[in-house]
């Protein structure tokens, strides 16, 4: 049956000399696999349209458990603004990379819309970094490896909270800390604002670079040592910054 759905291309696969198979991740089906005849074609019009990072609407033949054909695209936004900057296309393969996993693991759509949310944010000049970190720490309970953020993670404490520590997993406590690094009072309350903001209701970001790293820095740690996702991309994008 041919179909609607709104979807963005996350991967593409050559198919014979003009075909290629897309991996398109849809609002309505989840991550799904379609065929698109012809259109590596250069008389093909689906042929700028097919390509990695396109979000837009597809016209689809429907095959639940097997390859969908397309039959036509409308594009929703083409995000210039990411597609012109070679870091932030890095971001942005780190985050379908990331979020085809946690997909696979949790099955969950509401991932299609925080992805959605995140990249829409980036592509509008929000700082990448931050808006990545928040979409990591957003996944962690589609992992189930979720943070208490509450109170701390070693006594049950909700006072004098002086850190938080990837390697016992959160918040600690004056009286619990040991030889914890000490972070700053900002990065503790960001680090809860990241994990239960509302991406949409995001307007602006202005964060100093120390606490930014800081936060990444424990988001890092974290995904290292709970989530088991080592992923190339996200040490490409690591390099990148660094240099």
């Amino acid at each position: 049956m041919l179909v609607k759905v709104e979807g963005i291309i996350i991967s593409e696969t050559p198919y014979g000399d003009t075909s290629k198979i897309i991996k398109l991740f849809t609002k309505e089906y989840g991550i799904i696999g379609v065929m698109c005849k012809g259109v590596k074609s250069m008389k093909s019009r689906l042929r700028a349209l097919t390509i990695k990072f396109t979000y837009g609407s597809f016209y689809l033949y429907y095959k639940e458990d097997k390859l969908s054909i397309l039959k036509d695209v409308d594009v929703l936004d083409d995000f210039k603004v990411i597609k012109s900057d070679i870091v932030l296309i890095s971001y942005l393969n780190y985050l379908m990379e990331l979020t085809t996993q946690v997909y696979k693991q949790s099955m969950n759509s509401i991932l299609y819309d925080l992805l959605l949310s995140g990249i829409k944010k980036i592509n509008k000049n929000m700082n990448p970094l931050i808006i990545t970190n928040i979409l990591e720490l957003k996944y962690l309970p589609f992992l189930g490896v979720g943070l208490e953020l509450d109170a701390c993670i070693l006594c049950g404490s909700k006072k004098e909270i002086v850190t938080i520590d990837a390697d016992v997993g959160g918040f600690v406590c004056k009286n619990c800390y040991t030889n914890q690094i000490l972070v700053s009072p900002k990065t503790i309350q960001l680090i809860r604002m990241y994990y239960y903001v509302a991406i949409d209701s995001i307007r602006n970001l202005k964060i100093s670079d120390e606490i930014v790293k800081e936060i990444n820095f424990f988001i890092n740690r974290y995904y290292e040592r709970y989530t088991g996702l080592f992923l190339n991309s996200k040490k490409f994008l690591n390099k990148l910054l660094a240099m």
